[in-house]
C-alpha cells in the first residue's frame, strides 16, 4: 500500500513537470529529490516506470525527472542495490539513445545519470553502454561523451577499458561524416589522453601499475592521423578547435619516433590555424603541450620549425589582452609559456629574433617584445646568464621611447633585470636614469572623453615606476651598490623635481642600510664620484623643496628625513642639531594638512633651522660656499615661484650670517642684476631677501639700493654696456616697483634703533619721486612700502617723540590714489591698501588739519560705501577673490575711521563722524545702508571701549543718535537690523558712562538688547516689532527727560523713511514710548487717538492699524462706553475697523463678562437654521443659517480673540463651551443665506479675504478660541494636532472629532466637566439628531477616562448610554455601546458591579437586527473585548460559549474590521476560559488553523489580532512548547518568518495532539479555495509540515486519496507561488505513506 501511494505521489509530481513556471519546476525537482532521500530505490523505480509508460512525454519534462534521478543516485549511491542500479542504467542508456537526433538537454541529463552511477558501478555502466558501442556501427553522440566524462570522473576505473574502447573506436573515425560526431570523437580522445596521463602520473595509487604509455601509443597515433590529416582541414571552425584541443594531450602519448616524424607537418598545421580562428587560446594551449612533448623527447626537427613558431607567436603577444575577455588573458599566458619552452632550448635564436623587434616602428610590437623579454629573463634565467651584456646593449633604444605603454613595459623589464643581476652590468645606470625619469613624469589633466582599453596615462607609468624604484631599493639587496650613491645625482636637477619624494625615500633606505654596514660607509665619497651634488647643493635643494611640504606626494617629510640621514656628509658638526630639530619639523608637517598649515609659520621654522645650522657650522668659508650655491640655483627655479621666493629668503638669511661685507654687497649686486622683475613672486622674494639681510647689514643694504637708484636703469638714455639697455618702459616700472618694495621690507626688518634716523634721509627720499605713476603694480608697491614704513615707525617709537614732517603729504598722496579709483567697480586692492596706510599714518604726529581730515573722511566713505553690491550669481575662484577684496576693503575703512575717532574721542567728535555717515545710514540703496550701519556699529563699539570719562558731562546728542539707529532695528536687511541693535546698545552704555558709571558696569535692561539680536535674523514682522517695543521700553527708561521730546520729534520724522519697515518701527516706538512715559504728555493723548482713528479710514497701512489698536487699548482703560446693539447691527461680515472695536471691548473683565452673557442670551432667542426648498428640482430642502446667531458667533470670536478676555471666558466656561459645541453640531451642512454668499464671493475676489462666515467652520473657530482663552489651550492644541477640528466640521466624521475633543477635555480640563455634563444632559433628548449624536459621542469618550468616576458622573452617564440603545439612529446606538465598553478603561473597578447589565448590552448589540453593515455588532465585539477582563467570572461563564460560537463566522469575513475585532475578542475570551476546560479548548482547536493561516492575512491589523489571539490561546492548549512559541515569536514588534514558524508549530501540534492530524488537514483543505493568495499558499504548506512531523503511529489518520486529489487540483492554481507550495507538500507526503 505504501509503495503504491509513494508511487502515486511521485506520479502526481511527475505529472506536474509540465508546469511552465521555472520556480514550480524547481520545486517539483526538489520534491522528487526529497522523496528520493526517503526511499531512493522506490523513487528511482517509479521514475523509471513513469518514463517508460509516458513515452510521448516531451523532453523538457523528462529532463526534470532525469535530473532528479541523477541527484538521488549521487546522494545515495552507496545504498543502491545492483538490481536498482541495473534498472537505472538501462533507463538512462535508453533515454540517452532513444532519439537518433542530438537533443542536448535531454540526452545530457541521461548521460549525467550514467556518469553518477559510474562513480561506484563503472563495470555495470560500461557493460550497458558498450552494448551501444558495437564495432562497425557509428555510436550515438552521447555514448562517446559519456565515455569521455566517465574517464574524467573515474580515472582509475575507466582507463583499463580505454584500450579496448580505442580499438573499437578507431575504425569508426572514418565512418563519422557529421561535424558534431567528429567533434565528440575529438572530445573523447582529448579526455582519454588526459586520463591516461593522470593514471600514469599516479601509478603508485593505480589498481593496475603495469599500465604503460606504449599500451595506448599505437591506437592514439592511428587516431592522430585521422584527426590531423583529415579533420583538421575541415571548413567548420568548431570542429577544427575540437581537433586542436585533442592533439595537445595526445602528443604526449604518441610514440617518440612518430612524433619526431610528424613535427615538420604538425607544427605548421597548428600554426596555420591562427589565421583561421579569432579565438586563439585553445590553439596556443595545444601548441604549448606539443612543444613540451617535443622537448621531452629531445626533438631534432624542432629547430627547423623555430622561425615559423617565433613569427607566428610573436604577434599574439603584441595584441593587448582585454582583461574583460578571460580567454584573451589565458591565451597570452599560454603564448608566453611557449616562449619559455623555446627560450630554454634555443636561447641564441630566440634573442636574435626578439631584440631587433625593439626597433620596430609599431608600438604594439615594441611592447609585446618587451613583455616576452621580461618573461624569458624571469623564466629562463640560467640560459640568459651569458647573454646579459647583449640584452643590456639592445635596451638603449627602448629607453628613448616616448610611448607610455613602452615605458611601462620597460619599467617591468628593468624590475626583472634587477632581480637577476643585469643592472650591475655596464648600461645599468642608464636603466636607472630611465626609471627615475618616469618617476618624475608630470601629472596629466583628466581627459573629458573616456580612455580606451589600451590607453595609458603618464600618471599610471609614474605610479608603476615609483613602486618599482622603492621595491628595488628595499627588497633587492644586490641593487644596494648599484643605487648608492648614484641616485643622489638626480636630487638637484630641476627636471627630476616630481621624482623627489620616491628618490628621497629610496635614498634614505639605502643610506640606513649603509649605516648598518659600518660607521663610515654612508658617507658620500666625492673622490670616487665626481658627478655627485656637493653638500651645499644637497642642503639648498632639500631645504627649498621642503618649503612646500605637501607638494609631490608630501616631499617635505621625505626631503627633511633624507637631510637628517646625510648630516655627516653635509658637515660633521651638524649631527647633534639636526637629530634634534629635523624630527620636530617632520612632526609639524604630519600634525597638519595642506589646508591647516600656516605657510608663513612653516617658512619661519625652516629659516630658523637654517640660521641654527649656520651657527652650528660657524665656518665663514662654508657659509660663503652655501650662499654662492643658493644664488647659482636661483635660475633653476624659474617656473617654481613659491620655491624661488623661499630660496630668496634663504639667501637673505645666509647673507645675514656672513661676516664679509664685500661678499654681501657682491651677492646683493648680483641679485639685482639677475632678478626677473616682471614676475610678482620674484619681486616679493628679492624684497624679502633685502629685508632679511638688512637685519644684520643695514648700511650695506641701503648703500646697494642707493647705488641701484642712481644706476643707468632709471635714466632715459642708457649706456652702451648697461645690463638693462634692452628693457621696455613697462619693465622699468616693474624694476621701480621692486626697488620700492625693497625699501619697505628694509624698513620693516631693520633694527628699530637704527631706523628712525634713516627714514626720511635714505628711504622716503627715494620713494617720493615715483608717486606720479599710472602703473598698478608700482602703485600697490608704493602703498605697501608706505604702510610698512608707517608700521615700522609706530613700533620703533614705543612712547618716544617723533614728528613725521611728511605725514600730511603722504596722506594727500594716498587720498589722490583713492580718488583715482573708479566708483563703478572694485577691481584692485588700491583703495584697501591706501586706507590701511592712512590708518597707520593718522596715528603719527602731527595731527591732520580739519580740511585734510574732512577730505580723507569723505573720499574714503564715498570710495567704499558707494561701490555697487557684489554679484551673488558669480561662482568660482574670481568670485571668491572679489568677496575677499570687498571684505578687506570694508575692514580697512573701519580701521581708518577708528584711527581718526581715536584722535577726537568726545561727543562732538562722535557727532562730527556721524555728520559724515548720516546720509549713508539713511540711503535708499540697500548696500550703502548696510555698509554704513555696519561701520557705525564698529565705530560706536570702539568709542565705548576707548571711552574714559573723568567728569560727569551731558551726552547732548543721545536722542538724535538713538532716533537715527533705533528704527533701523526693523530694516528690511537682517544685517542692518543686527548692527542697529549693536549701535543702540553702545549708545546707551556711552550715556551710562557719561552719567558716571564705570565702563565695565553692566545694566540689566541694556544687556537685554543683545538677547534680541537672535530674533532679528529672520524677517518676521512680529519679532521685529516686539524687538522695537523692547528697545523703546529700554530707551524710555534710560533716556533723560530733557531729551524725550527731541527723541519723539526725531522719531516722527522717521515715519517718512524710504524703508517701510523702519517707518513701521518708528510708529511702534512712538506708541511704546507714549505708554511708558505718556504721563508727562497726557494732554496730547486725545489728539493722537483722533489722528490714528482717521488713518484707519483713510490709509491701508498695517503699522497704522497696529498703532490704532494699541491706542484703543490705552484709551479703553479710561473710556468704557460700548454699544452692543449698534455693533451687532453692522453688516456681516464685519470689516477690519469693526473687528478692532470689538476687540477693544475685551480689555476689562467685568465689562467683558456682561457683554458675553448678553451675546449668549441673544443667540438663544433664535433657531440655528431654517429649512427652505432648494431651487434644484427634486433635491429636497436645504438648511439656511439665521442671521442673529451668525453675528453673535462672529462677535464672540472677535472678543475672545483678545487675550484680555480670559477672566470673563473662565467665568462663563460651561455655558460658552456647551453652547458653542451644540452650535457646531447644529450647523453641520448648513448654508449661508444667498445674499451673504454673494457678498462673501465678491469680497474674496476684490481684495484680501475676510474671515469666512461659513456657519459650521465659524462655530468651530469660535470654540477653538474660547478654549484657548478659557485656559484650555492645551485642549485646543491636542485636538488640533490630532486633526480633530477638521473632523468636527465634517458631517461624516463629526462624532470622531467630538471624541477627540472629549478625550482632550477629560485629560486636560477635568475640573470643568461636571458643569459641562450637567449643561449637556438635556441634549440627549434633543429634537435635532445631530445634537444627540454629538452628546452621545462626547459622553462615550468621557467614559474612557477615570476622571468621570472621580467626579462621580459615572452612574448618570452609564444610564444615559444604556437608554440610548433603543435610539432610532444607528450611529447613536453604536456610540452608546462604545461608551459602555469604554468603562473598562475609565472605571475598570466599576465593571464588576454592573457586569450583567453591560454584558447584556453587548450581546444585544451583537444580535442587533437593524444593522445591515454589522456596525453595531462590530462595536459590540470591540467593547466586549475591553470589558472581559474586568467582568465577574460567573457573569462570563454562562455566555462564553454562546459568544465564541456567535463570533466564529466573522473570522473569515470579507470586512477586515470584522475579522480583526472578532479575532481580538476570541483572544480575550481565551484568557478567561479557565474552568471551561475541554469545552473552550474545543473552540480553540476549532479556530486554531484559521488563526494560524490568517497570520498571512493581507491586512497588517488582522495579522496583529491573530498574533494576540494565539498568544492568549497558548496557555489553554496544554502544550508548553506552543505556549513559548506563541509568546516569543508572535510579539507585536517582531517580524515573522512564516514558513519556519509554521514548521515548529506543526512539530509541537503533532507531539501534543497527534490524534487531531486529520481534523487539522481537513480544516486546511477548506482554505484551498480562499480568495487570498497568501492564505491559499499557506494551507498546503501547513499540511506539508503536519505530515513532516507526525509519528508513524498516527500516519494512518490521513485520508491520502482525497488529500492528494485536492493537492493535485491546487497544483493547477493560476498563481505560481501556490503551485510551488503544493509541490513542496507533495514531496513531504512520503512521511505518511
Amino acid at each position: 500500500m505504501m509503495e503504491s501511494r509513494l508511487k502515486r505521489l511521485a506520479t502526481t509530481l511527475m505529472d506536474a513537470t509540465t508546469d511552465k513556471d521555472p520556480l514550480v519546476q524547481e520545486q517539483i525537482y526538489n520534491a522528487l529529490c526529497y522523496l528520493g532521500e526517503s526511499e531512493p530505490e522506490e523513487i528511482l523505480h517509479a521514475c523509471d516506470e513513469y518514463l517508460r509508460q509516458h513515452d510521448k512525454l516531451a523532453y523538457p519534462h523528462r529532463v526534470i525527472i532525469l535530473k532528479a534521478m541523477e541527484t538521488v543516485v549521487r546522494n545515495n549511491i552507496s545504498l543502491l542495490d545492483k538490481s536498482t542500479v541495473k534498472v537505472v542504467i538501462f533507463l538512462a542508456s535508453n533515454e540517452m539513445t532513444k532519439s537518433k537526433e542530438v537533443i542536448r538537454d535531454w540526452q545530457q541529463a541521461a548521460s549525467s545519470v550514467l556518469v553518477a552511477v559510474g562513480q561506484c558501478f563503472i563495470n555495470k555502466v560500461m557493460e550497458e553502454v558498450l552494448t551501444k558501442f558495437q564495432p562497425g556501427i557509428l555510436p550515438h553522440y552521447f555514448v562517446l561523451q559519456t565515455f569521455a566524462n566517465l574517464s574524467v570522473s573515474n580515472v582509475f576505473g575507466m582507463v583499463p577499458f580505454l584500450n579496448s574502447i580505442l580499438g573499437t573506436m578507431l575504425p569508426m573515425l572514418g565512418m563519422a561524416k557529421q561535424d558534431h560526431m567528429k567533434a565528440v570523437f575529438c572530445y573523447a580522445l582529448q579526455h582519454f589522453s588526459e586520463s591516461i596521463q593522470e593514471y600514469l602520473a599516479n601509478l603508485d595509487q593505480a589498481p593496475d601499475p603495469t599500465v604503460r604509455k606504449d599500451t595506448f601509443s599505437a591506437e592514439l597515433f592511428s587516431a592522430y592521423e585521422v584527426l590531423f590529416n583529415s579533420w583538421l582541414q575541415h571548413r567548420e571552425a568548431k570542429l577544427r578547435l575540437a581537433v586542436v584541443e585533442a592533439l595537445g594531450p595526445m602528443s604526449h602519448l604518441l610514440p617518440a619516433e612518430k612524433l619526431e616524424e610528424q613535427l615538420p607537418r604538425l607544427i605548421p598545421g597548428i600554426l596555420s590555424l591562427y589565421k583561421k580562428h579569432t579565438e586563439a587560446f585553445y590553439i596556443s594551449k595545444s601548441l604549448c603541450q606539443i612543444l613540451e612533448a617535443s622537448v621531452d623527447i629531445g626533438s631534432r626537427s624542432l629547430d627547423a620549425q623555430l622561425d615559423a613558431l617565433l613569427a607566428t607567436l610573436h604577434p599574439q603577444i603584441c595584441v593587448p589582452a582585454d582583461p574583460a575577455v578571460p580567454l584573451a588573458v589565458k591565451n597570452h599566458t599560454e603564448v608566453l609559456r611557449c616562449f619559455t619552452v623555446l627560450a630554454c632550448s634555443f636561447p641564441d635564436r630566440v634573442l636574435a629574433f626578439l631584440l631587433p623587434k625593439l626597433e620596430s616602428s609599431s608600438e604594439r610590437t615594441r611592447v609585446g617584445t618587451l613583455l616576452i623579454m621580461r618573461q624569458i629573463i624571469n623564466s629562463a634565467s640560467s640560459q640568459m646568464e651569458i647573454k646579459k651584456p647583449f640584452i643590456m646593449s639592445s635596451m638603449k633604444l627602448p629607453l628613448q621611447d616616448s610611448s607610455n605603454k613602452v615605458k611601462r613595459a620597460v619599467v617591468q623589464v628593468i624590475s626583472a633585470m634587477a632581480h637577476h643581476g643585469y643592472l650591475e652590468q655596464p648600461g645599468g645606470e642608464a636603466m636607472m636614469e630611465f626609471l627615475v625619469r618616469q618617476c618624475a613624469l608630470p601629472s596629466q589633466p583628466p581627459k573629458k572623453q573616456p580612455l580606451d582599453l589600451d590607453d595609458l596615462t603618464s600618471d599610471s607609468v609614474q605610479s608603476i615606476s615609483v613602486n618599482t624604484l622603492f621595491l628595488l631599493s628595499t627588497t633587492v639587496d644586490r641593487m644596494n651598490n648599484v643605487l648608492w650613491p648614484y641616485l643622489l645625482e638626480f636630487l638637484t636637477p630641476i627636471q627630476f623635481t616630481n621624482a623627489l619624494t620616491p628618490l628621497c625615500k629610496s635614498l634614505m633606505c639605502l643610506a640606513m642600510k649603509k649605516q648598518e654596514e659600518g660607521d663610515n660607509s654612508s658617507l658620500i665619497r666625492y673622490d670616487l664620484n665626481a658627478n655627485l651634488p656637493s653638500p651645499y647643493a644637497l642642503t639648498t635643494r632639500l631645504l627649498v623643496v621642503s618649503s612646500q611640504p605637501y607638494a609631490g606626494d608630501s616631499r617635505g617629510v621625505a626631503a627633511l628625513r633624507l637631510l637628517a640621514v646625510l648630516h655627516a656628509s653635509v658637515h660633521p658638526a651638524l649631527q647633534l642639531l639636526w637629530s634634534k630639530k629635523v624630527p620636530l619639523l617632520v612632526e609639524h608637517i604630519e600634525e597638519n594638512t595642506e589646508k591647516s598649515l600656516s605657510q608663513k609659520e612653516w617658512e619661519e621654522k625652516l629659516l630658523l633651522f637654517l640660521q641654527e645650522t649656520l651657527a652650528a657650522v660657524a665656518d665663514s668659508a662654508w657659509s660663503c660656499h652655501l650662499v654662492a650655491e643658493m644664488c647659482r640655483q636661483l635660475g633653476s627655479y624659474n617656473g617654481f615661484p613659491l620655491e624661488k621666493n623661499f630660496l630668496y629668503k634663504c639667501i637673505g638669511t645666509t647673507l645675514g650670517a656672513c661676516t664679509s661685507k664685500d661678499l654681501v654687497q657682491k651677492q646683493l649686486q648680483e641679485l639685482l642684476e639677475t632678478a626677473r622683475y616682471h614676475e610678482e613672486a620674484e619681486r616679493e622674494g628679492l624684497a624679502s631677501c633685502f629685508g632679511i639681510c638688512a637685519v644684520n647689514h643695514l648700511e650695506e643694504t641701503l648703500a646697494k639700493l642707493e647705488e641701484f637708484v642712481r644706476s643707468d636703469v632709471f635714466k632715459k638714455s642708457v649706456g652702451l654696456f648697461s645690463i638693462f639697455k634692452d628693457r621696455s618702459d613697462s619693465e622699468v616700472e616693474k624694476i621701480k616697483s621692486s626697488l620700492i618694495l625693497c625699501y619697505g621690507y628694509v624698513a620693516a626688518c631693520a633694527p628699530k634703533e637704527l631706523l628712525l634716523s634713516r627714514i626720511e634721509a635714505d628711504i622716503l627720499k627715494n620713494i617720493f619721486q615715483y608717486f606720479n605713476t599710472k602703473d598698478l603694480t608700482l602703485k600697490l608697491c608704493l602703498i605697501r612700502s608706505i604702510c610698512m614704513i608707517s608700521q615700522a615707525i609706530c613700533s620703533a617709537l614705543k612712547g618716544g617723540d617723533f614728528v613725521f614732517s611728511r605725514k600730511a603729504e603722504l596722506v594727500a598722496q594716498m587720498v589722490e590714489l583713492i580718488k583715482a579709483e573708479p566708483l563703478e567697480a572694485l577691481r584692485t586692492p588700491v583703495r584697501q591698501r591706501a586706507m590701511v596706510a592712512c590708518t597707520y599714518l593718522v596715528i603719527l604726529e602731527p595731527h591732520l588739519s580739519d580740511p585734510d581730515r574732512t577730505e580723507l573722511l569723505d573720499t574714503c566713505l564715498a570710495a567704499v560705501l558707494a561701490l555697487p553690491p557684489l554679484d551673488r550669481e558669480e561662482n568660482g575662484e574670481d568670485a571668491l577673490n572679489k568677496d575677499m577684496l570687498y571684505a578687506d576693503t570694508i575692514s580697512a575703512l573701519k580701521d581708518l575711521l577708528k584711527s581718526l575717532l581715536q584722535r577726537s574721542l568726545t561727543p562732538h567728535g562722535l557727532q562730527d563722524m556721524f555728520a559724515h555717515l548720516g546720509p549713508w545710514i539713511k540711503s535708499s540703496k540697500d548696500h550703502e545702508r548696510q555698509r554704513a550701519v555696519e561701520v557705525s556699529a564698529a565705530l560706536l563699539d570702539f568709542y565705548l571701549s576707548k571711552l574714559n570719562v573723568s567728569t560727569v558731562i551731558p551726552f547732548y546728542n543721545l536722542g538724535v543718535l538713538i532716533a537715527l539707529f533705533s528704527p533701523r532695528c526693523s530694516d528690511s536687511l537682517a544685517s542692518v537690523r543686527q548692527h542697529a541693535v549693536d549701535c543702540v546698545h553702545s549708545l546707551l552704555y556711552i550715556q551710562l558712562c557719561y552719567e558716571g558709571f564705570a565702563r565695565d558696569h553692566r545694566d540689566e535692561m541694556v544687556e537685554g538688547l543683545k538677547a534680541l539680536k537672535k530674533g532679528l535674523e529672520e524677517p518676521d514682522f512680529t519679532v521685529l516689532f516686539h524687538t522695537c517695543t523692547n528697545i523703546a521700553m529700554v530707551v524710555g527708561k534710560r533716556v533723560p527727560p530733557d531729551q524725550l521730546m527731541s527723541l519723539l520729534l526725531a522719531l516722527f520724522e522717521g515715519l517718512v523713511d524710504p524703508d517701510k519697515n523702519c517707518s513701521r518701527a518708528a510708529t511702534v516706538m512712538i506708541n511704546s514710548l507714549l505708554k511708558e512715559r505718556g504721563g508727562v504728555l497726557q494732554e496730547k493723548v486725545p489728539d493722537i487717538m483722533s489722528i490714528i482713528h482717521s488713518k484707519l479710514e483713510e490709509v491701508d497701512e498695517e503699522h497704522i492699524r497696529k498703532a490704532a489698536q494699541q491706542t484703543v487699548y490705552i484709551l479703553a482703560a479710561q473710556h468704557k462706553s460700548v454699544v452692543v446693539s449698534s455693533l451687532l447691527g453692522t453688516s456681516l461680515p464685519f470689516d477690519s475697523h469693526t473687528c478692532t472695536m470689538w476687540r477693544s471691548l475685551a480689555t476689562e473683565p467685568t465689562l467683558t463678562r456682561q457683554i458675553l452673557e448678553q451675546l449668549l442670551e441673544r443667540m438663544s432667542r433664535d433657531v440655528p437654521y431654517k429649512e427652505s426648498k432648494s431651487f434644484l428640482l427634486g433635491s429636497g430642502t436645504e438648511r439656511v443659517a439665521t442671521l442673529l446667531p451668525l453675528a453673535v458667533i462672529s462677535a464672540l470670536y472677535e472678543i475672545m480673540s483678545a487675550p484680555e478676555a480670559a477672566p470673563a471666558v473662565l467665568d462663563l466656561y460651561p455655558a460658552l463651551f456647551v453652547t458653542l459645541l451644540l452650535r457646531v453640531s447644529s450647523t453641520l451642512g448648513v448654508q449661508l443665506p444667498k445674499n451673504l454668499q454673494s457678498k462673501e464671493r465678491r469680497g474674496s475676489s476684490q481684495g484680501p479675504a475676510l474671515r469666512s462666515l461659513h456657519p459650521c467652520s465659524c462655530a468651530v473657530e469660535t470654540l477653538q478660541v474660547m478654549l484657548t482663552r478659557g485656559g484650555s489651550e492645551e485642549v485646543a492644541r491636542a485636538v488640533g494636532s490630532a486633526g480633530g477640528w477638521d473632523l468636527l466640521a465634517a458631517p461624516e466624521r463629526h462624532h470622531d472629532g467630538v471624541a477627540l475633543l472629549a478625550g482632550a477635555m477629560a485629560r486636560l480640563a477635568g475640573p470643568r466637566l461636571p458643569l459641562v455634563v450637567k449643561n449637556l444632559l438635556p441634549s440627549l433628548s434633543s429634537i435635532f439628531e445631530s445634537q444627540r449624536v454629538t452628546t452621545t459621542a462626547f459622553f462615550a469618550e468621557l467614559l474612557n477616562s477615570n476622571v468621570v468616576n472621580d467626579l462621580m458622573l459615572l452612574e448618570t452617564m452609564m444610564d444615559s448610554m444604556t437608554g440610548r440603545q433603543k435610539d432610532s439612529c444607528t450611529l447613536v446606538r453604536m456610540l452608546a455601546l462604545r461608551g459602555l465598553g469604554n468603562i473598562a478603561s475609565g472605571a475598570p473597578e466599576k465593571v464588576r458591579k454592573h457586569g450583567a447589565k453591560l454584558l447584556a448590552s453587548m450581546v444585544n448589540g451583537m444580535d442587533d437586527k437593524d444593522d445591515p453593515h454589522n456596525l453595531v455588532a462590530l462595536e459590540a465585539m470591540s467593547s466586549l473585548s475591553k470589558l472581559l477582563e474586568h467582568l465577574e467570572q460567573r457573569d462570563i461563564q454562562s455566555m462564553l460559549l454562546h459568544i465564541a460560537i456567535r463570533i466564529r463566522p466573522f473570522f473569515d469575513s470579507e470586512q477586515p474590521d470584522l475579522r480583526r475585532s472578532s479575532i481580538l475578542l476570541f483572544g480575550n475570551l481565551s484568557k478567561l476560559s479557565e474552568g471551561q476546560g475541554e469545552v473552550f479548548l474545543e473552540q480553540i482547536l476549532n479556530g486554531l488553523v484559521t488563526l494560524l493561516l490568517h497570520l498571512q492575512d493581507p491586512r497588517p491589523d488582522v495579522v496583529r489580532a491573530c498574533k494576540f489571539a494565539l498568544r492568549m490561546c497558548g496557555p489553554s492548549m496544554g502544550c508548553e512548547g506552543l505556549r513559548e512559541m506563541f509568546l516569543n515569536h508572535l510579539r507585536e514588534d517582531r517580524g515573522l518568518h512564516y514558513g519556519e514558524f509554521i514548521n515548529h508549530v506543526c512539530k509541537h501540534l503533532m507531539q501534543s495532539y497527534p490524534e487531531m492530524l486529520n481534523r487539522l488537514i481537513s480544516t486546511n483543505l477548506f482554505y484551498f479555495k480562499s480568495s487570498w493568495v497568501d492564505i491559499r499558499a499557506a494551507a498546503p504548506m501547513f499540511i506539508g509540515f503536519l505530515v513532516l512531523h507526525v509519528d508513524e503511529d498516527h500516519c494512518q489518520q490521513v485520508d491520502l486519496d482525497p488529500l492528494i486529489s485536492a493537492l493535485n487540483l491546487l497544483l493547477k492554481d493560476p498563481v505560481p507561488a501556490v503551485r510551488v507550495k503544493v509541490a513542496e507538500t507533495l514531496g513531504r507526503l512520503v512521511r505518511v505513506l
